[in-house]
This record gives C-alpha cells, sequence and structure tokens, in this order.
C-alpha cells in the first residue's frame, strides 16, 4: 500500500471501486436534505457533506483520510439543489480514484456556479411555470386533480434528473468538464427562451384585465376594453401590469405589498366602474 504525507493528498493512495448503485441510491435521497441546514457562512456545506458522507466512509478506511475529507466538504458550498447530483456523482469517482484534494476542490468551485445558473433555468423558469399552470387550468375547472398534477409532475422531474446527474456524474468523471463548459451558456438560454414563453403565455392566459369603460362615439358606444385595446393587441394590459410588478419586485418592493395593492385598486376600480 502506498503511502504518502501530503496536506493536498491522501495518505492511503490506493484505488479500490467500493462504490455500489445501492450507495448512490442512498446519497440521491439524503442529497434532498442539502439545505436543511443552510447558513450564509457555508451555505449548504453541511447538508452537502450530509448527502457524501456515506460514500466517503466506504472509500476512505483511514480515519486521518476521512477526516481530510469530511474538512475538505465542509467548505463553502452553494449550488441547485435539483442538479447538485451531478457534482456529486464526479466528486465520488474523484475520491475513489483518490484525487489530490485540491483538484476535488477545484472542480467543486468550478461547477457549482455554472449548475446553479442552469438548474434556475430550468426549473423556476421552465419546469416550475409549466407544472404550476396545467395544475392551475385543471384547479380552475374546479378539479382536484390540479395540485396533484402539479406535485407528481414536478417531482416526478426532478427526481428523474437526480438519478440520471449521479449515475452519469459517477460514470463519466471529471472528462463531463469539457462539455460542461461548452454547453452551459447555450443551454441555459434555450431553458429560459423556453420558459420566458411559457410564461407569458401564462400570464395571457390567467391574468384578467377587462375594463367597462365605454366612449360615446356618436349613436354607437365603444367599449375601451374590447374595442379598441384589445384590436391593438390581445392581452396587452396583463402584459403590461405583469411587467409592471416584474420592474417593483427588481426595484425590492416587497411581493405581499404588491399583492395587497393590487386588491385595492381591482376592489375600487370595481366600486367605480373601471373594472
Amino acid at each position: 500500500m502506498k503511502m504518502e504525507s501530503n496536506e493536498n493528498k491522501y495518505k492511503d493512495t490506493e484505488v479500490r471501486k467500493v462504490i455500489t448503485p445501492s450507495l448512490l441510491n442512498k446519497m440521491i435521497i439524503r442529497s434532498c436534505f442539502l439545505q436543511s441546514s443552510f447558513n450564509y457562512e457555508r451555505m449548504q456545506a453541511c447538508g452537502w457533506l450530509f448527502s457524501l458522507l456515506p460514500g466517503l466512509k466506504a472509500i476512505h478506511k483511514d480515519k486521518d483520510d476521512l477526516k481530510k475529507s469530511m474538512k475538505l466538504h465542509m467548505e463553502f458550498f452553494n449550488t441547485h439543489p435539483f442538479l447538485v447530483n451531478f457534482i456529486q456523482g464526479v466528486v465520488l469517482a474523484m475520491e475513489e480514484n483518490k484525487e489530490d484534494i485540491s483538484a476535488i476542490r477545484g472542480f467543486k468551485v468550478a461547477t457549482m456556479g455554472p449548475l446553479g445558473g442552469i438548474g434556475d433555468s430550468i426549473f423556476w423558469l421552465t419546469v416550475l411555470p409549466i407544472a404550476a399552470g396545467i395544475g392551475a387550468a385543471f384547479a380552475i375547472e374546479g378539479q382536484i386533480i390540479g395540485p396533484i398534477f402539479f406535485l407528481i409532475f414536478f417531482n416526478l422531474i426532478q427526481f428523474a434528473l437526480r438519478y440520471f446527474l449521479m449515475y452519469y456524474g459517477y460514470n463519466k468523471g471529471v472528462s463531463t468538464i469539457t462539455k460542461l463548459k461548452e454547453n452551459t451558456q447555450k443551454f441555459a438560454n434555450a431553458a429560459t427562451i423556453v420558459g420566458v414563453t411559457v410564461v407569458g403565455a401564462l400570464v395571457a392566459l390567467y391574468i384578467k384585465i377587462n375594463l367597462a369603460v365605454v366612449i360615446p362615439a356618436g349613436k354607437a358606444k365603444v367599449e375601451l376594453h374590447a374595442g379598441v385595446i384589445d384590436k391593438i393587441m390581445p392581452a396587452f394590459l396583463p402584459a403590461v401590469y405583469t411587467a409592471l410588478m416584474y420592474y417593483l419586485i427588481k426595484k425590492k418592493f416587497s411581493p405581499i405589498y404588491l399583492v395587497a395593492i393590487t386588491l385595492i385598486i381591482s376592489i375600487i376600480g370595481k366600486y367605480i366602474g373601471v373594472f
């Protein structure tokens, strides 16, 4: 057994294939608790170590090596909670091959940021609006399947990705870095475009602003909303109002405050006959 004394290397450098599918599955389930001890000093580090621990214990039989590995994985870590399994898989492969500690640290630092951006594009701008939109459509019709569909659809996608990314990352190892660098921006842009398109469709379908204002035109009367605004651009007012809310949220206005303002405007507008 080859033994080395170096802070950047493990003492026991013998490579043993000890990671099994059951261990990978166990770590996938534990990764669901990634943010259970989130804090502003090390972000997801505690949850990250918790999810990796079964694999680290199987890999490092030397207690000093295990301590060194646990110390490494308690360093600052923050990425998207649904895509973390890709980093997990690659890190486990590197740990199993007894790669240098600096190389493992470098991989984590290099991938957690891009995956955070990709995850936001996939889930918060694409999967979530689609799942919520379809679920809301069922719910509006009074069907109990609405919330059930939302929960099943959203979680089915995230768990399928968790399992795929864990096994893919572990089997491919660090060779995946090149592909990740080449395609990160393209993938994020594509997911963002799809998500924005879906959000635009949901705005047109589910946000209703109907003006009751009527403009006299001689003997005829023209409805301002249906006769003028909708002729220029259907769902124009919902799009404008949504854009205004988005702008105010970006300006750090509280969403609760904006909801309250919307309710007040709706009530007053209905009372005076504007809506």
